[in-house]
């Protein structure tokens, strides 16, 4: 019998085929990688589709987020237009505003005609104001429609030396109210007297004082006939810096109370502070650059 140490040893090796399946974690993974790039695509596509001044709300907020919280913070997105030039400026970074739409001048026009003719045809109806309506001056100017109570001698619309309403002029105001609150248009209010000097006022009371409370008592008759409180957009007194009788300054019809219905237009430029909107883009058009130092 052979020796048993000399039997060769066979060691069988299981050979597994090189192409067979690794499971379905790289399917995972793989899904995961392109979830995350096209998020990635798509806040980039975001990034690049706003302006610079919601970028920059952006960027504020995540500096200090409680203060645009609550503030909203300068520059914090008020411009949303994509182009630039569709706010007033999207490459600053404070003070973004949206670009109004402009209503149409002839559409206006004829809105502020329409409302002259309904006043008119009202105070006309109104049996207790019929005898008054030639104290009532309407009249389109390049501001909007402007409505004028104007005193006449033995026929004011205030007691003497005095802001306060007669009943006939309270009733007009309330009137008028009724017409102007259907009107989209902002209101200027602005009070007149003659140029007689006010006597007995206290602690320099004047003319401008009077003038400036007549056109506020005559504001709160409006809102109190129904005009929203909304839609006066500015109260002034003229004393007698603005004559409507310049060749006699002491008529009674200078003492008046103008009410103008404002067109869009001059309401954007009391806003911008006098300057219109075209004249604004005009003059920056027009601004020639700053020269070198030391050149001419």
């Amino acid at each position: 019998m052979a020796d048993e140490s000399q039997r060769p040893i066979i060691v069988k090796r299981i050979k597994k085929g090189g192409h067979g399946s690794h499971g379905g974690a790289w399917k995972i993974a793989y899904a995961d990688f392109v979830t995350a790039m096209m998020a990635f695509f798509l806040l980039m596509w975001l990034l690049g589709s706003v302006s610079q001044g919601t970028l920059d709300g952006i960027a504020n907020y995540f500096k200090t987020p409680l203060k645009v919280a609550l503030d909203g913070g300068q520059g914090a997105g008020d411009a949303t237009s994509v182009l630039h030039g569709g706010g007033t400026d999207l490459t600053r970074k404070a003070g973004q505003v949206k670009k109004q739409p402009r209503t149409d001048p002839l559409l206006e026009k004829a809105r502020l005609t329409e409302l002259q003719r309904k006043i008119q045809q009202t105070i006309a109806q109104n049996l207790q104001l019929k005898d008054y309506k030639d104290q009532l001056k309407l009249e389109m100017t390049p501001e909007g429609l402007r409505i004028q109570l104007i005193d006449k001698l033995n026929r004011s619309m205030f007691s003497s030396g005095s802001s306060t309403l007669l009943p006939q002029t309270r009733q007009l105001l309330q009137l008028l109210a009724t017409q102007l609150n259907l009107m989209p248009n902002r209101l200027s209010i602005s009070g007149h007297t003659d140029a007689t000097p006010y006597s007995g006022g206290l602690g320099g009371y004047s003319n401008w004082e009077l003038s400036a409370d007549r056109a506020n008592a005559a504001r709160r008759e409006l809102v109190a006939g129904g005009l929203g409180s909304d839609k006066v957009l500015r109260v002034v007194g003229m004393a007698d810096a603005d004559p409507l009788n310049h060749s006699d300054v002491f008529a009674a019809e200078n003492r008046r109370i103008t009410i103008v219905v404002l067109n869009d237009l001059v309401v954007q430029a009391i806003l911008n502070d006098g300057v219109s909107p075209a004249q604004d883009a005009a003059s920056a058009a027009q601004t020639p650059m700053t020269p070198p130092a030391g050149k001419p």
